[in-house]
């Protein structure tokens, strides 16, 4: 685990990139705010602004980015001022901050801008509750908040704007048609409600000062998930982040917390560790969170043994609402996920090998690596979707077998999908009456996939011998590609109780 979240892949060092702009964006928020004047409550929540704008904003174009940080406070300073003016008001409070957790979820409909929008505004509800705000300090933490998103975004967009300089990153959305993701986010925003009330008693009933703690583990367990199995791993993986950030914290925070300088070295190791793992470990994000956390308790004079055993309760408390509430209410099974993200993923497949023979034959327009580039997003989000069935504590072997096995196959597929573009963009390249014929054979396979009827097994056609396979590369790679898809077939046509099939 520790080796997939340090030495994993990282093309064009983005991740570094990202983990090391954000400590210099926040970096300059918090301290332009205390050039500023501004108290250490106003520091920390403007700082917190700037993490949560350099984090959440994942428009894909520049331009879009800079939009969405720009209506960060618009949404944001209202919940503040809501949260600050419902403080000595406990149930108006609570209400409240369900209702700030379902339309935040529901927001997530409207693409990256709502995610970004939803997140932004709980955790100015969050903020208020972690910080105890008072109406009184809302003037001074709207100008924390404005100065720190105006400085987080002259390091994002002036100083340090590497994006300008890489191709704009796929996303990809909901797969189209899929029944039971028709209305996913109405279905979450739900579930994410009801699991944070679930949280919020309990987390009240645990302390009646930090019950919030609870509320925002099951808000952080619903992002970036879909189905039942997706959500339940996530939520294990956010306590076993936090027990484990609780271990080190002992070990670090409460020894070092009144040392100004080695405090911020360890928030500014936090943040950094924070953005470097988001992308290849939750849990080991979360050990970060929980450190930074640790030590901003201690700046506040607040911490000791007692709060941070008390912070695995609470985040026990709301992994377990979230995993109560995608179970039972308005549940969305693995499979009816899984079915639909790996179907997008073969037709991906289809249009990438379409477009590398069009480009062969002479096309100009064809564009074989921008599709190559969305089956990519798409395989993320399959592996994500299968995550549940290939956990190490799934105790269905059978199951956890197939699951790798189509991910290895899917993962076959895109490298021999890669070697086809590559092949297609060699401008001495020609066309092979063969490769038609060979394109047409991965198009039937990848029919014969995703049917509706479901036959037992896609034969491999004739007409592709191994010999016209090794002269040829780009026939070479297809004759790759229609095995991976023909052996797809066994894992993916299974009966309905079948592991894989019956997530």
């Amino acid at each position: 685990m520790l080796k997939r979240a340090f030495v994993a892949h990282d093309p064009g060092r983005i991740r570094l990139r990202f983990a090391s702009r954000a400590v210099l964006g926040i970096g300059l928020a918090v301290t332009l705010c205390g050039a500023a004047g501004h108290s250490l409550v106003a520091a920390i929540t403007g700082g917190l602004a700037a993490l949560l704008a350099l984090f959440t904003v994942t428009d894909p174009t520049v331009r879009g980015q800079a939009t969405t940080t720009a209506l960060l406070p618009v949404v944001g300073l209202p919940v503040l001022t809501l949260a600050a003016v419902l403080h000595d008001v406990p149930v108006a409070r609570d209400l409240a901050f369900l209702a700030v957790v379902g339309a935040g979820v529901y927001a997530r409909r409207w693409g990256p801008r709502g995610h970004s929008l939803g997140v932004f505004a709980f955790m100015a509800y969050f903020s208020a509750q972690f910080l105890h705000t008072v109406p009184g300090q809302l003037p001074e933490l709207y100008a924390a908040v404005l100065l720190s998103l105006l400085a987080s975004s002259l390091v994002r967009f002036g100083a340090w704007c590497y994006e300008r300089r890489i191709a704009a990153p796929v996303t990809v959305g909901l797969p189209p048609g899929a029944a039971g993701l028709r209305r996913i986010t109405t279905r979450q925003a739900v579930q994410a409600t009801l699991g944070a009330g679930f949280a919020l008693a309990v987390g009240q009933l645990l302390s009646d000062q930090r019950w919030y703690w609870a509320v925002g583990a099951t808000w952080w367990v619903f992002v970036a998930t879909t189905s039942r199995g997706e959500t339940v791993v996530r939520g294990f993986r956010r306590f076993l982040g936090t027990l484990l950030g609780i271990g080190l914290g002992f070990a670090v925070a409460v020894p070092l917390h009144h040392e100004p300088v080695a405090a911020a070295a360890v928030v500014a190791v936090g943040v950094f560790g924070i953005f470097y793992t988001a992308a290849v470990s939750y849990t080991w994000m979360m050990l970060a969170v929980t450190v930074m956390a640790s030590m901003l308790y201690g700046l506040l004079g607040v911490l000791d043994a007692g709060l941070l055993v008390l912070r695995v309760t609470e985040t026990g408390a709301g992994a377990l609402g979230a995993v109560l509430a995608v179970l039972f209410v308005l549940p969305v099974t693995t499979h009816s996920v899984t079915e639909a993200w790996v179907e997008r993923a073969l037709r991906c497949v289809h249009t990438c090998t379409a477009e590398a023979a069009a480009r062969l034959a002479g096309s100009e327009d064809a564009d074989p690596p921008r599709h190559v580039a969305e089956l990519e997003a798409i395989l993320g989000r399959v592996r994500l979707s299968l995550a549940p069935l290939v956990h190490p504590l799934n105790p269905v072997r059978a199951r956890k077998a197939r699951a790798r096995q189509v991910l290895a196959l899917l993962d076959d597929c895109a490298r021999e999908v890669r070697g086809l573009a590559s092949v297609a963009a060699d401008p001495e390249a020609s066309h092979d009456a063969r490769l038609a014929a060979a394109c047409w054979r991965v198009e039937s396979a990848v029919e014969a996939l995703t049917a509706p009827e479901r036959p037992a097994r896609t034969p491999l056609a004739a007409g592709s011998p191994a010999h016209a396979a090794e002269t040829e590369p780009a026939l070479a790679h297809l004759h790759g590609l229609e095995r991976a898809l023909v052996e797809l077939a066994a894992p993916l046509h299974s009966p309905p109780r079948a592991p894989l099939a019956a997530a």
